[in-house]
């Protein structure tokens, strides 16, 4: 039998896949259509310190390959995350449960991951620093080594019972440097990455399709993208990664590891298809049999 468990500091995974913040609700919004237990872990939907409605629709534009997104982190706010929606989840899945969190400062970072550790249902933080900093003329906390740097610092100041991961922004010149400031911070590891500024234009109307004009962009053509950071990031910090990017496959997943990741999310393809990780892991025993692994663990950082 194939062994697909993983450990990520030091919290087993029963298998590496976990759907993404954002394309999978708070877990629960699938629990009547499948066995959430099958999953390795669940990554909420980003938190924010108060309730969010998010931004103007239209948000969502198809793109060949992919889709474009700006729905503004429509949340319902770090108190109904740690007091309703983990709590609730925890009846039906024992698996990892990773809080996301975002912020438009350090300290609404620092509240929000307080809260996180100090809730016995989430056992991974993973810190969302593709924000705009409000206190620095709106550039996003992910895109200065110093500003990562800086948040990474205060959550871990507060996030003493739960390991932290940085989730990164795939949006600069340097993601390693970035990398690397997290990791001399403190932090405990590293999602990458986060989506890929986009824009569509109706020609007919002859104007933006979003709403907001640009969004995120993710989908399975960022997957070669997404890889290569993955693989730059791993091999350059000695923290473990998680990867994200244009995900959809058993392949996909082994690339990945192969790349340098522990664990792998499953982002857009979740919206296209909702049975995806289940059967993304249905897949992977055979998949890993034909190339003749035995564990999965085998292939991280293999090339």
């Amino acid at each position: 039998m194939v062994d697909l468990s993983v450990n990520l500091c030091g919290i087993n995974l029963k298998n590496p896949v976990v759907p993404a913040s954002g394309t999978f609700g708070f877990g629960l919004e699938l629990a009547d259509s499948f066995d959430l237990n099958v999953l390795g872990g669940i990554s909420l939907k980003g938190t924010t310190q108060e309730p969010r409605y998010g931004n103007p629709t239209p948000r969502v534009a198809e793109c060949p390959g992919g889709m474009i997104n700006s729905v503004g982190l429509q949340n319902p706010g770090i108190d109904a995350l740690v007091g309703q929606k983990v709590p609730a989840l925890r009846k039906v899945y024992d698996g990892c449960v990773i809080a996301n969190i975002s912020g438009f400062s350090v300290d609404e970072y620092r509240h929000c991951c307080s809260k996180a550790n100090d809730c016995d249902g989430i056992d991974i933080v993973e810190v969302n620093i593709s924000c705009p900093n409000v206190h620095n003329g709106g550039m996003a906390f992910g895109t200065s080594p110093q500003a990562a740097a800086e948040v990474t610092k205060a959550v871990k100041e507060v996030c003493t019972a739960k390991p932290v991961f940085i989730k990164l922004s795939p949006n600069v010149t340097d993601i390693v440097a970035i990398a690397r400031a997290c990791e001399d911070a403190g932090a405990d590891g590293l999602t990458l990455v986060n989506t890929f500024l986009g824009m569509r234009i109706d020609i007919k109307q002859r104007k933006p399709v979003i709403a907001n004009t640009m969004g995120g962009y993710s989908g399975r053509a960022v997957f070669p993208i997404a890889l290569r950071m993955v693989y730059q990031v791993a091999h350059a910090c000695k923290i473990p990664v998680m990867g994200c990017g244009g995900v959809a496959s058993a392949a996909d997943v082994i690339e990945m590891m192969m790349a340098g990741a522990t664990a792998v999310q499953v982002g857009a393809e979740n919206l296209r298809n909702p049975f995806a990780c289940p059967e993304i892991i249905a897949a992977l025993p055979a998949k890993l049999t034909e190339l003749g692994i035995e564990s999965i663990k085998d292939i991280i950082s293999i090339v």
